[in-house]
């Protein structure tokens, strides 16, 4: 989904205000931003599952928190309450992005930051704040191994320079070119397959 909206509603802290529990039935953006931040917990295997970014809290959305609940020793019943709520936020930054990547880290190299990519840099940094997500779940995959990002969002004229194909996801923010301290490609591409 390439809406390009930032869910920037949060405390004086930047965290995230939930307004309420949530639980599978429910919708609302609420909903949605959940999903943003449990589509990493897509799936227990390599299998092409993804998290609907659609503000419906169905099965999809369920399975994804009870296996983010159970990597993070809480109550694996699927409700996001206040326990679930505080993990969450826990791993979110003031700046919106998380608790282990930063924003400049997926910069284009070519220093216009967000700009001059396929779409806008607002949708750009969306497109990244949802990635840096998915990646938190493979962080924590790996056993909690750090991650370097090599390439991130590329504007068109530094995906040309580096010889990137025209269709790039580089070029929308939605992919990474990363390195797991300590952990095999193999293992690496296998566990980020489970990250949707």
């Amino acid at each position: 989904i390439l809406d390009g909206s930032l869910a920037d509603e949060g405390t004086a802290e930047g965290r995230y205000a939930w307004p309420r529990t949530l639980r599978e039935g429910m919708s609302g953006a609420d909903v949605k931003e959940l999903q943003i931040r449990v589509a990493g917990w897509a799936a227990d295997g390599s299998s092409k599952t993804y998290v609907a970014l659609d503000g419906q809290f169905g099965p999809g959305t369920k399975a994804a928190v009870i296996r983010f609940q159970r990597a993070n020793g809480l109550v694996a019943d699927g409700i996001v309450g206040p326990a679930t709520q505080a993990k969450l936020n826990a791993l979110q930054d003031a700046d919106g992005s998380t608790a282990h990547f930063a924003f400049s880290e997926f910069y284009s190299k070519d220093g216009s930051g967000f700009s001059g990519g396929k779409v806008s840099a607002t949708t750009v940094k969306e497109n990244v704040r949802r990635l840096m997500w998915k990646l938190e779940a493979l962080r924590q995959k790996c056993g909690n191994r750090a991650i370097t990002i090599n390439s991130g969002f590329r504007s068109i004229a530094h995906n040309r320079a580096v010889g990137g194909v025209s269709n790039s996801m580089h070029l929308y923010g939605i992919a990474a070119d990363i390195v797991v301290s300590g952990v095999s490609v193999a293992t690496v591409r296998t566990k980020a397959m489970s990250c949707g």
